[in-house]
């Protein structure tokens, strides 16, 4: 369970990171679910939609394998 959890919150921090070139290719990161919050003049990114979908893509391509 713990690896898990660190899977995921591994893949929130990568996909935040990258947040700008796959929000343009494939407009991930502006799905209903990821979280866009501005706190004292900064913009913060929490995309967990995009994180769940990137990580089933991954176990699909896992499973295919």
């Amino acid at each position: 369970m713990l690896k898990w959890v660190l899977v995921v919150v591994m893949l929130v921090l990568v996909t935040g990171l990258f947040r700008p070139a796959l929000s343009r290719s494939l407009r991930l990161g502006r799905l209903p679910g990821d979280v866009h919050v501005r706190l004292r003049g900064r913009a913060y990114h929490f995309p967990f939609t995009s994180t769940v979908l990137l990580s089933l893509l991954a176990w699909a391509i896992v499973r295919a394998i």
